[in-house]
């Protein structure tokens, strides 16, 4: 069997790690971990800062001693420098500050993403963070422990800020977003993300779009965010406008690069060196409804991907059957959806599509403790073919759930219609004889029939 060495200890590069060994428990698989983490929730980071979770070790997937019951090779602290694929030749760095060769048979690299730094004068101030891997969630906590601020402004208004945002309100803090696009939430639609953006009002967030951050100052009292359109005093600074591939050593190796600088692979996994594959944060992604590659970093998507990975490094044939764009994020009480495409995207990919919008209850109204849920459908007029949904609601309304019915449809090539028929469970508590998903898509189907097919 193959002598197997995986650059990178989070979602993908474990997945891939034990999955290998599931299949060739003889083969040897060592595991380059540039940290002390090794499979830690990334996506949990909020919640740990926020208090909800108690300890860094309970965002563990694996922990480090899992891992090794496994038969797998853990090198933490090993942060890879160069990569040579023609000698198959891997240089680290060790904590002793040494370098080390390690060789293989086959490669797999799966270094995830970093925070994008934008040009902002002030970025490298105390107290100013980005926040993606452990040592960064725990620099923020250690600031939270131990300066106690009691303001922040969080800059960027995607996932992590949302959470953020929640999570430094639990702790009691005053919190101003700030956002360059003239909307949070880019992944919904406009006036869906204005539903969000009223739930974080509601809570106490000040929220401010539109607006592109200029600088970080020092003041006497903490730290000062200036905009073109005003300054904000606190005493936190979380930079959070998303993420970029990290792939300096592979690029440096020759490996081709393409969407956002990501990796390029084929559905295998592997990339043009026969011997070295790629999965995760890092590369591409195949997108199954527009049967094209994207960049778009997800974690459940890095789970499936190194899975697969795993398997081909010990000989298997399994390909990457594709991501959706499936996604949802918890602010506060309130819950956003999102899968497949928007208008917007599904026109640029040469679709006709047609969004209906459904307001119901998310149980039988009489049920106590019934709350409304917003779903849009999104479908394509000439043969009906589902191409979206995105949904709103509170906590407790399984949107996720429901979100994921849309998901299952979407990745079947289910037309809208199609979804009435599906055998939904119902009790009072929890659904209506007919779903609100079939709700939804039976409205759909009744405006293109009736009603010309506009919204």
């Amino acid at each position: 069997m193959p002598s197997i060495l995986i650059v990178g200890g989070s979602d993908a590069g474990v997945s891939a790690a034990l999955r290998a060994r599931e299949l060739a428990p003889e083969a040897q698989v060592r595991l380059l971990l540039a940290d002390r983490y090794p499979s830690f929730s990334i996506c949990g980071i909020p919640f740990l800062l926020s208090g909800e979770v108690d300890g860094p070790s309970h965002l563990a997937h694996h922990s480090a001693r899992d891992i090794e019951a496994a038969g797998i090779d853990l090198l933490p602290g090993h942060r890879a420098r160069s990569l040579d694929p023609e000698t198959r030749v891997v240089q680290a760095l060790t904590p002793g500050g040494d370098t080390r060769d390690l060789r293989y048979d086959r490669l797999l690299i799966a270094t995830g993403a970093t925070s994008v730094r934008p040009p902002i004068a002030g970025m490298d101030l105390p107290g100013v963070f980005t926040l993606r891997w452990m040592d960064e969630a725990l620099a923020v906590r250690r600031w939270l422990e131990r300066q106690r601020p009691e303001r922040a402004v969080i800059v960027g208004g995607g996932y992590i800020g949302m959470e953020m945002a929640d999570a430094l309100t639990r702790r009691g803090m005053a919190v101003t977003l700030v956002e360059a696009l003239p909307q949070i939430l880019a992944t919904l639609d406009p006036d869906l993300a204005v539903e969000i953006a009223v739930t974080l009002r509601n809570e106490g967030v000040e929220v401010v779009t539109g607006v592109r951050t200029e600088r970080i100052r020092e003041t006497s009292e903490g730290l000062r965010v200036e905009t073109g359109a005003g300054s904000w005093d606190c005493g936190l600074v979380l930079v959070a406008t998303g993420a970029r591939p990290e792939t300096t050593i592979a690029a440096a190796a020759g490996l081709e690069t393409g969407h956002h600088g990501a990796l390029r692979v084929d559905r295998h996994m592997r990339t043009r060196f026969p011997s070295v594959y790629a999965a995760g944060d890092c590369v591409e992604t195949w997108h199954r409804l527009l049967e094209d590659w994207t960049y778009m970093p997800l974690g459940s998507t890095a789970h499936k991907q190194g899975r697969i990975a795993g398997e081909n490094l010990v000989g298997g044939a399994r390909e990457f059957a594709g991501t959706l764009g499936t996604q949802v994020v918890k602010v506060f009480d309130r819950i956003a959806a999102r899968t497949g495409l928007h208008d917007r995207d599904a026109r640029a990919a040469g679709f006709d599509p047609l969004s209906v919008d459904l307001e119901t209850w998310d149980r039988n109204a009489y049920y106590p403790g019934a709350q409304k849920l917003i779903i849009r459908v999104t479908g394509e007029r000439r043969d009906g073919r589902l191409l979206g949904a995105q949904i709103l609601g509170h906590q407790g309304s399984e949107v996720a759930k429901r979100l994921d019915v849309f998901a299952t449809a979407l990745f079947h090539g289910m037309k809208v219609v199609e979804l009435e028929d599906l055998d939904l469970s119902y009790t009072p508590p929890l659904s209506s004889p007919w779903d609100p998903v079939q709700m939804a898509t039976r409205h759909w189907t009744w405006t293109l029939t009736h009603a010309g097919g506009s919204r």
